[in-house]
């Protein structure tokens, strides 16, 4: 695959499993021995794994109305229930360098390492993978897994004939969804491109993605649905 959904993904999807592998151990020195090895602010964050915590989830849901739900591979993502223990708080702009189809065969490859939440074809068409609950693992950066929602766009940087209208107008709704959901800010410091993120070797979204265009696309999308 090209360079931009290849990459967030071998090392910092291994130190995301490493933790998400972890349960809260129950009962005796077991337990203790389970808190000291996770450390009090790894626990802090994973308090719902307690029984009976953890939000209700209903296999195949979605979050965004009329995205049609892919799993993508438990590899990929790592099981969480934001935004009770990692507040969401940033939309990462991704470009898939390939297609659709692409994209979503190598998020469901555990072999990966790496995928996101949302793939926006230039049709409009919106393909849910990891629900907004959990930390998909797109950004390349653990902080920014925990803390963001991360929407794929089909195409290639150095083709802005790729960036359709279509394609622009249904990724404008779904972040407009996601940030009145969690009260996020419509603005350049908190809807990124991937190439922003700390410690990226990614370009996308690229020069031809118009930014002054979408947020124009967000904040309408958000007004008409408030």
């Amino acid at each position: 695959m090209g360079e931009e959904m290849g990459g967030p993904g071998k090392g910092q999807g291994d130190s995301d499993r490493r933790i998400g592998r972890r349960a809260l151990l129950i009962g005796g020195t077991a337990a203790a021995v389970g808190v000291l090895a996770l450390g009090l602010d790894e626990l802090g964050h994973l308090w719902w794994r307690l029984p009976g915590v953890e939000k209700p989830r209903e296999e195949g849901a979605v979050d965004f109305r009329g995205a049609e739900w892919v799993a993508a591979s438990s590899a990929n993502w790592r099981r969480a229930d934001r935004p009770d223990d990692y507040v969401i708080d940033r939309v990462i702009i991704h470009v898939t360098q390939g297609s659709f189809k692409s994209a979503v065969k190598v998020f469901q490859d555990p072999g990966h390492g790496a995928a996101a939440h949302y793939i926006v074809g230039q049709d409009g068409h919106v393909t849910q993978m990891i629900r907004e609950l959990d930390v998909a693992f797109h950004a390349g950066n653990r902080e920014y897994n925990e803390r963001s929602v991360g929407i794929e766009h089909e195409g290639f940087v150095d083709r802005p004939q790729d960036f359709t209208d279509a394609m622009y107008a249904a990724s404008a709704r779904l972040t407009a969804r996601i940030c009145a959901h969690y009260s996020i800010p419509v603005d350049r410091e908190h809807i990124i491109g991937h190439v922003e993120v700390p410690g990226t070797d990614h370009t996308d979204p690229g020069p031809h993605w118009d930014w002054d265009r979408y947020l124009k696309l967000v904040r309408r999308a958000r007004t008409a649905s408030a």
